[in-house]
């Protein structure tokens, strides 16, 4: 009769590798190599375990109380965010800001009111000032007055921000405009249409047709000045480089239908006078 008994039949074995082989083939498990510490009951295991299952570990080993490695052996006392009572929770638990009654409640649920002086930022309240135009008395918060300038109304603002930024007062006020061309512009559009006796070099349509003054257009684009390093946009305001369009004409000659050599004879542009125009325009 074999020393080597199999736990999970009557079967005896000579060897306990015998043992080991007939548990694995048979029975479908590895042999018991481990003794629980809760049931006692065996159990196989390759990592050094103590319980054969997630069951005796549970139960067999608390985390409450002073089982807790965090344990601190203490309560903390606080008082109760919604009605003031005093009570006591663990620290190892979530902060305490509620007690056991006003959370059974659920009153804690409802909104405090936390308006006017009941509010912690409460400062007073609103304060008298006087309106930086119609000088009428306003009521603001404090929060509200951000610099030197109170306004009670829009139409207020508005007058302010006219006389504020207006000018000089603008930030980005630059000593005054010289004109959608810059410097140079007006003072030849005014010689252009004086020239062509306010009319339309192309079509003759004059300004009391028109009811204005007729466009001015430049023969060579300012854009081409512009792009050229040795020329600059007043370059572009010559007398041989300007005509007077009426706008339907001036639209047939930015969309290039009329040729600038057409635009040059019906202004009785004969020459380019300017060395910077004859660059431009070649």
């Amino acid at each position: 009769m074999g020393d080597h008994d199999c736990p999970s039949c009557d079967r005896t074995f000579d060897s306990r590798r015998g043992l080991g082989v007939h548990h694995s083939s048979v029975h479908g498990t590895s042999l018991p190599n481990r003794e629980c510490d809760h049931c006692t009951d065996r159990f196989y295991s390759e990592y050094e375990k103590r319980y054969c299952s997630d069951e005796c570990r549970d139960t067999a080993v608390s985390f409450s109380g002073a089982d807790n490695p965090n344990y601190s052996d203490a309560k903390v006392e606080t008082t109760c965010d919604n009605c003031g009572a005093t009570f006591t929770y663990y620290s190892s638990e979530k902060e305490g800001c509620y007690c056991s009654d006003c959370v059974e409640t659920a009153e804690w649920r409802h909104t405090r009111q936390i308006s006017g002086a009941d509010n912690p930022n409460w400062n007073g309240g609103k304060l008298s000032f006087d309106c930086s135009v119609c000088e009428r008395s306003v009521e603001r918060y404090p929060s509200d007055v951000t610099g030197e300038v109170v306004l009670c109304s829009r139409d207020c603002h508005a007058e302010w921000l006219s006389e504020a930024f207006t000018g000089d007062g603008h930030p980005n006020w630059r000593g005054g405009g010289v004109g959608e061309y810059g410097p140079g512009w007006r003072a030849v559009r005014e010689r252009a249409l004086e020239r062509d006796d306010h009319a339309c070099v192309l079509c003759g349509t004059a300004d009391d047709e028109l009811g204005r003054n007729p466009d001015v257009h430049h023969i060579v684009p300012v854009r081409l000045f512009a792009a050229m390093p040795a020329l600059a946009v007043r370059d572009a305001h010559t007398l041989d480089n300007v005509v007077s369009l009426c706008p339907g004409c001036h639209r047939r000659a930015e969309f290039g239908r009329v040729s600038r050599a057409e635009l040059r004879w019906r202004a009785g542009i004969r020459r380019l006078d300017t060395p910077a125009a004859r660059g431009a325009s070649a």
